[in-house]
C-alpha cells in the first residue's frame, strides 16, 4: 500500500460553466478530474448544528469531498501533523486519499456534502478508532 501524507490531500478546482441565464454547471468526470474512478456517490445533509461527522480513515479508499451546498471544515491528520479546510464552494473538491483521519464539523445551516469514493462501500476499509489509526500509519 502506497503511503500518503497530508501533502497528497489538496482543494481540486473542477472545471465550472457559466451562463447569465442558466446558471452554472460543474463536471467531474472518470480518468480526467480525479485520479480515480467514481465507483460511489453519497451525500450528508440536515447535520444539527454542532455536530460533527467522519472521525475515522480508509486504508485503501480515496475520496473528493464537495460542499455542494452551504460551508463545513474538513480536518485531516496523518498521526503526526494536522490541516483544516473551509469548504464553502461547490466548484472546489477537497482530494482525500488513503490512511488520512478525518473530521467533519462547522456546517452551516442548510450544507450538502457530497463524497465522490474511489469504491463502494467496505466495512473492512474503515479504521475507526484513532489508537488503530495510529498503529496503521507506524506499520502500513
Amino acid at each position: 500500500m502506497e503511503k500518503y501524507s497530508l501533502e497528497d490531500c489538496r482543494i481540486v478546482e473542477l472545471d465550472r460553466h457559466h451562463s447569465d441565464r442558466k446558471g452554472n454547471l460543474t463536471v467531474v468526470e472518470n480518468g480526467v478530474t480525479l485520479p480515480f474512478d467514481v465507483k460511489r456517490v453519497y451525500y450528508m445533509y440536515d447535520v444539527p448544528g454542532g455536530e460533527s461527522r467522519g472521525a475515522h480513515a480508509h486504508k485503501s479508499l480515496s475520496q473528493l469531498i464537495v460542499a455542494a451546498s452551504g460551508s463545513f471544515r474538513v480536518t485531516l491528520s496523518d498521526g503526526v501533523n494536522s490541516r483544516s479546510f473551509f469548504l464553502n464552494r461547490p466548484y472546489h473538491g477537497l482530494l482525500v486519499r488513503p490512511g488520512m483521519w478525518r473530521d467533519l464539523d462547522d456546517f452551516s445551516s442548510g450544507a450538502v456534502c457530497m463524497v465522490l469514493a474511489s469504491d463502494i462501500y467496505l466495512e473492512d476499509d474503515y479504521i475507526r478508532e484513532y489508537d488503530e489509526f495510529l498503529a496503521f500509519r507506524n506499520n502500513g
